[in-house]
C-alpha cells in the first residue's frame, strides 16, 4: 500500500508540474502577444505624429520629422522583406545578420533625430541637417539594396519554378494527345502471311483456299475500317461535367 500511495503521489506531483509548466508557457505567450500589440500601436502613433509634423511644422522641425519617417519606413520594409524571404530561403540568413548590424546604425540615427526634435536651438540643428541627411541616405541605400536583392531572388526562383512547371505541363499535354495504333494494313498483311504459310504447308488445294480466306479477311478489315471511326464518340449523358461548363441547350419542339 505504501508503494501504491508513493506512485500516486509521484503522479500527482508530475501532473501539478505539467500544469504549472503549461500555465507559464501560456502566460509568456500571452505577454509576448500583448507586447507585440503595444509595440505596433506605439509605432503607429509615432508614424502618425511624424506625418502630422512633416506637413504642419515648417522649417527644421518638419524636416527632422521627414527624416525620421523616411528612415523608419525604409528599415521596416527591409525587415519585413528579409524575414518573409528567410522563411522559404535559408540563404538570406547572412543578409539578416547584415541587416541587424545596419539596424544598430539606424536606431542610433533615429535616437539622435529624436533628441534634436526637443532641442531649442534650431539654428544649430539647421547646420547639422546636411550631415544627418547624408547618414540617412547611406543607411536607407544599404537597406534598399538588401530589400531589392531579396525580392529579385524570390522573383527569380518563382520564374524558374514556373518555367519548369510549364515544361512539365507541355510534356504531359503532348503525352495525353499522343495515341499509337498499329496500322490496319500491317495487321492484314500479318494475318494474310500467317494464313498463307499455313496453306503452303497443307496438302492439295489448301493453299488456294487459304489465299481466298486471306483476301476475304482483307475485305472484312477494310470494311471495318470504313465503318468504324478511329475514336468512338462519347455518350454526352456519361461525360463528366465541370463547374465552368455551360449546360447544353435543349431543343424545344412544338
Amino acid at each position: 500500500m505504501e508503494a501504491v500511495a508513493a506512485i500516486f503521489g509521484l503522479l500527482f506531483l508530475l501532473f501539478v508540474a505539467a500544469g504549472v509548466f503549461v500555465t507559464v508557457k501560456a502566460v509568456k505567450a500571452a505577454k509576448r502577444g500583448v507586447d507585440r500589440g503595444v509595440a505596433q500601436a506605439r509605432r503607429t502613433v509615432e508614424d502618425t505624429t511624424l506625418r502630422a509634423r512633416q506637413f504642419t511644422q515648417p522649417g527644421v522641425a518638419g524636416e527632422l520629422a521627414q527624416l525620421r519617417l523616411s528612415l523608419r519606413t525604409s528599415m521596416r520594409a527591409t525587415q519585413d522583406a528579409l524575414h518573409t524571404g528567410a522563411e522559404q530561403d535559408t540563404s538570406l540568413t547572412e543578409a539578416l545578420g547584415l541587416f541587424e548590424r545596419l539596424s544598430a546604425h539606424g536606431h542610433e540615427l533615429d535616437d539622435e533625430l529624436k533628441r534634436l526634435e526637443r532641442e531649442p536651438a534650431k539654428a544649430g540643428i539647421a547646420a547639422r541637417l546636411p550631415e544627418l541627411r547624408e547618414r540617412l541616405e547611406r543607411i536607407t541605400h544599404s537597406a534598399e539594396s538588401l530589400r531589392w536583392a531579396a525580392r529579385d531572388r524570390a522573383r527569380q526562383f518563382a520564374d524558374d519554378d514556373l518555367a519548369a512547371l510549364g515544361e512539365q505541363i507541355d510534356m504531359e499535354a503532348g503525352a495525353l494527345r499522343h495515341w499509337s495504333k498499329e496500322p490496319l494494313e500491317d495487321r492484314i498483311e500479318a494475318s494474310g502471311g500467317a494464313s498463307a504459310a499455313a496453306g503452303a504447308g497443307a496438302p492439295g488445294g489448301a493453299a488456294g483456299t487459304s489465299s481466298e480466306e486471306a483476301a476475304a479477311g482483307r475485305k472484312s478489315w477494310r470494311a471495318a475500317e470504313d465503318e468504324t471511326p478511329a475514336i468512338t464518340a462519347r455518350d454526352p449523358r456519361t461525360q463528366p461535367t465541370y463547374a465552368w461548363q455551360k449546360a447544353p441547350r435543349t431543343e424545344r419542339t412544338t
